[in-house]
């Protein structure tokens, strides 16, 4: 039997239909796979790209953000609307709410989940910004302009407080950390982030933690009470795979799927990617995990690429990300967590700086604010691991490229 015959009797079965399944799917086919292709995708809608939900769709400016991929003319199975529920790998099948599908080959890319605030479930007013469903519930509260709490200073409490503060919601954002961005930057840089929402109208209230919610209002822990007529939860994110629970499937530290450097799972023929994966880097010297949009546009090709047999190279790429927020674009590439010294081009109270990490000499990470240049030409820089000349680096007028050594 040729090899061609044989791919086209295999069945790949997708486990999520955001942006890392989605693009699984059609990375399959732009590099030839001619089997089944099946998508399966929690959520009614036809599958969405998030970053919007928290700008565009938000403030009524979109009404949605659904992908530009004709599944029907790719010969993709779409199948929305089904939560998936576990998957018996000696039997090679999927179970799913409409019963079980089997596959040669499975994809896990079910993503993050929002990590719920405890205590507030269920109660009338608070919500969580993931889905489009969420998106829709919360546009009307902006549009009316009510007082809104949001507990959690991280990205996308940021985008969702910088949305709200330009709907013309009075807007408090209770953070239990001593910053803003505790948990993704080191307390130098991010202190200078903290300005911005006193620039925007809002109002930052750090080392603070919500005790309750009541109609109208949020009480925090010193007994304070907070006009509310909306919560907003954005205390980060969980990878969503506590459906593998059993399935021998091995999970991490944080419950994500453990893939190896092609996203290879622990079983054969399963593989895992996007939010919903960590993966070693070669770069870093550590295993990542991370959770946003870039690395569930590149992981997919190496899926493909490894499912068609034709050895990929590893995956370890330059994390990257980016974030509107109180009118400045935040980007990031790298991972900082190892650099033995910290740069600045540029003073951090003004409108454009950038933060260099470099391990060595070599450039391992970068922050820019309103500096895309910056970016471009880091992220370069990191990805070819070129040494670095300190001294020039400091200079926000010289390009960084010119700073190699």
């Amino acid at each position: 039997m040729s090899e061609q015959t044989t791919q086209s009797q295999r069945s790949v079965v997708v486990a999520g239909a955001g942006m890392a399944g989605v693009q699984t799917a059609v990375a399959l086919r732009e590099q030839g796979f001619t089997g089944t292709v099946t998508l399966i995708g929690a959520e009614p809608h036809q599958p969405y790209d998030r970053p919007p939900l928290s700008k565009a769709v938000l403030l009524g400016k979109a009404e949605g953000s659904a992908f530009d991929v004709d599944f029907e003319s790719l010969g993709i199975d779409l199948r929305l609307g089904r939560e998936v529920l576990g998957v018996r790998v000696a039997d090679r099948e999927l179970d799913t709410e409409a019963g079980p599908v089997p596959y040669d080959v499975l994809v896990l890319a079910t993503g993050a989940e929002p990590i719920r605030l405890p205590g507030v479930e269920g109660v009338p007013g608070v919500h969580l910004l993931r889905t489009l469903d969420d998106a829709e519930r919360l546009r009307p509260v902006l549009a009316r302009q009510h007082d809104i709490v949001v507990v959690g200073a991280g990205w996308i409490g940021a985008e969702f407080a910088t949305a709200a503060r330009e709907a013309g919601c009075a807007v408090t954002v209770v953070e239990a950390a001593d910053r803003p961005l505790a948990g993704a930057l080191p307390a130098e840089v991010a202190a200078p982030m903290a300005a911005w929402y006193a620039d925007s109208g809002a109002v930052l209230r750090t080392n603070t933690r919500v005790a309750g919610v009541e109609p109208g209002a949020v009480i925090l822990d010193d007994g304070s009470r907070v006009p509310a007529g909306a919560v907003v939860v954005g205390i980060g994110a969980r990878p969503a795979t506590a459906w593998l629970a059993g399935s021998g499937i091995e999970l991490g530290a944080h419950g994500e799927v453990v893939a190896d450097d092609r996203l290879r799972t622990s079983v054969p023929d399963v593989y895992a990617v996007g939010d919903c994966a960590s993966f070693p880097s070669g770069r870093y010297g550590e295993r990542l995990l991370v959770h946003h949009w870039d690395n569930a546009l590149q992981g997919p090709r190496t899926v493909a690429a490894d499912i068609l047999g034709q050895t990929p190279a590893v995956y370890d790429p330059v994390p990257y990300f980016w974030s509107e927020q109180f009118g400045r674009f935040v980007q990031y590439a790298g991972h900082h967590a190892a650099a033995d010294t910290t740069l600045w081009r540029g003073d951090p109270s003004g409108p454009a700086w950038s933060v260099c990490w470099l391990r060595d000499d070599r450039l391992v990470a970068l922050l820019a604010v309103g500096r895309p240049r910056d970016l471009a030409q880091g992220r370069r820089l990191i990805e070819s691991g070129t040494p670095m000349n300190t001294e020039l680096m400091t200079d926000p007028a010289r390009p960084l490229k010119a700073a190699a050594a």
